[in-house]
């Protein structure tokens, strides 16, 4: 067997360890020049809601561009081919164009300042609180991921132990976002955006050299394992492991697509937070809309990458082929393609791309944790009624406590053989549920305050339940396909409860609910037209977000 850390190990130089320190210092002084403009809990946690459309897009986007979109989907991309697309083209797009057209005008219209703090005032405080100590829950676990991820990275390439490389990772991202709150995470995010893209795109057409162009990429797929089938995103039977061609299409559409997509993209408030932060309501609804434009099209330069790597990586084609290192997994697909087409110099831009990654993603992370923690527990829960110095002072506090708790998740990350069936998991418990209450209190006004959180309950608890079926044995499924049914049977669930319970309680006085239910917000307050400096047709969000669509679908007549 061959060592995996001997093949992992990149030929770095000081070169590139030069461009990685400088990164690093960059980073730091986006935190140092945000803090200036932090003067008060809003301003930390919110930025003051002043930032404009563009910022908070790219922003939007690079907050998910973490370690789990990077290693996950180019793993996905080697291992299952084109089918990962559905990922970002079903599983992203529809629901972010959602977001900024349907979900912001309540969001930011109702001047809440978090997602728990908008389903306070929809349902009732149990609602919020449950929402608000399950998302804390949530952000420590996934940030935790993001640093484990890192800390492998490092490891492998750099000779990192794990025990240095997760703390060091930690703290850069604790420094900018303690100084200068999201302001600093909201443009280094900006940053790291295009620092990514110097690493993919380099990697992507470096790739495809080697392999004879988009052509001699088909022709070596066609012929190794897989077959054609590897070049098809329908109907995905290899993604989801179900066999049957019609029930595959169904788990991709109704499980990926609507529960975990939606779940994920209009009730998530590490990415809600972005557009909250935005200046006005037309930038806040654009901000999902601009985001989804590179969403659409960076399957070309993370799936690509993967579906080159398994023809042209010895190790991912031995694995691929059933053999293979010992200690390799599609996990490393990314270090490896790089290693094999990468030259140095490239390899610093690159490494920092891949900590641009990692730490997008973990900031993203900590910045939502400091507000939901600050705001809908500490003040609106345990200790109200104190100055806003106090808040600002508990917001820095809980960075702080935030990521040395992530330090510890990042280990208990490890334990989980695939990161990604572990993510998966996690959305499932945390965000199916809450979308499935969210999109029932939107739209029907009838719904109760107890309805809200006995439906949030329930649907986690559903969750739970098919995945300890799954992990036990009980339910023959993989964890891939076992995320899919839990997060359907937690959406399931929870509305059904939702339901129930509203029939045998008391709902709120229509008085209390305008602004906050479908039926009671008037047509001009949901659509917002944009006057002064957000007019202009090419601002429309419906606009854009038909474009957007349009865009999608036409990718997806590209991909058979």
């Amino acid at each position: 067997m061959i060592s995996a850390q001997a093949d992992l190990r990149l030929d770095t130089t000081f070169v590139d360890y030069v461009f990685v320190a400088f990164y690093f210092l960059l980073a730091l002084g986006i935190g140092v020049a945000a803090r200036r403009s932090v003067n008060s809990s809003l301003d930390f946690l919110l930025s003051g809601r002043s930032l404009p459309a563009w910022v908070t897009g790219l922003a939007f986007i690079a907050a998910n561009l973490g370690a789990i979109e990077l290693i996950g989907f180019t793993a996905n991309g080697a291992q299952y081919g084109m089918a990962t697309v559905h990922y970002y083209w079903i599983g992203a797009v529809p629901a972010m164009v959602f977001l900024g057209i349907v979900m912001m005008p309540f969001y930011y219209g109702s001047k809440a300042r978090s997602v728990p703090e908008f389903l306070r005032m929809r349902f009732n405080t149990t609602t919020q609180r449950v929402n608000a100590v399950t998302f804390a829950l949530a952000q420590v676990l996934i940030a935790g991921v993001n640093l484990f991820a890192l800390g492998l990275v490092l490891e492998a390439l750099l000779g990192w132990s794990l025990a240095v490389a997760i703390p060091v990772a930690a703290l850069v991202v604790l420094s900018y976002t303690f100084l200068g709150g999201l302001s600093a995470a909201i443009y280094n995010e900006v940053l790291q955006f295009f620092v990514i893209l110097a690493l993919l795109i380099p990697l992507t057409i470096a790739g495809l050299a080697r392999v004879g162009g988009w052509n001699g990429l088909v022709e070596r797929v066609t012929a190794g394992p897989g077959g054609s089938e590897q070049l098809s995103a329908w109907p995905g039977t290899e993604l989801t492991e179900i066999q049957s061609p019609v029930l595959s299409v169904i788990g991709i559409v109704f499980g990926l697509g609507f529960v975990l997509s939606f779940g994920y993209w209009t009730t998530n408030f590490a990415e809600v937070q972005r557009c909250l932060s935005a200046k006005s309501m037309s930038a806040a609804r654009r901000t999902p809309i601009i985001a989804a434009f590179p969403k659409a099209l960076i399957p070309a330069v993370i799936v690509v990458p993967g579906i080159i790597a398994a023809v042209l990586v010895p190790q991912i084609t031995e694995l691929k082929a059933g053999s293979g290192a010992e200690g390799v997994t599609y996990n490393n697909t990314l270090s490896l393609l790089m290693g094999e087409v990468l030259p140095n110099g490239v390899l610093g831009v690159a490494l920092a791309g891949l900590l641009a990654a990692f730490m997008a993603g973990m900031a993203a992370n900590i910045s939502s944790l400091n507000t939901v923690f600050t705001y809908d527990i500490w003040q609106d829960w345990l200790r109200p009624g104190r100055d806003d110095h106090y808040y600002l002072q508990v917001g820095r506090a809980v960075t702080v406590i935030g990521c040395i708790l992530a330090i510890g998740t990042a280990f208990l990350a490890g334990s989980y053989e695939n990161l990604m069936d572990y993510i998966q998991a996690l959305f499932s418990f945390f965000n199916a549920p809450l979308f499935a209450i969210f999109i029932l209190g939107l739209f029907w006004k009838r719904m109760t305050g107890t309805a809200g959180w006995t439906g949030l309950v329930s649907g986690t608890l559903a969750a739970i339940a098919v995945d300890v079926l799954v992990r036990t044995g009980v339910l023959a499924l993989s964890s891939q396909a076992g995320s899919f049914v839990g997060a359907s049977a937690a959406f399931v669930v929870g509305i059904a409860v939702g339901a129930a319970v509203t029939m045998v309680t008391t709902p709120k006085p229509d008085a209390e609910l305008v602004g906050l239910v479908w039926q009671l917000t008037p047509k001009a307050d949901r659509s917002h037209t944009t006057t002064g400096e957000d007019a202009g047709w090419y601002r429309s969000p419906a606009l854009l977000g038909g474009i957007v669509l349009v865009m999608t679908a036409a990718l997806y007549l590209l991909v058979p």
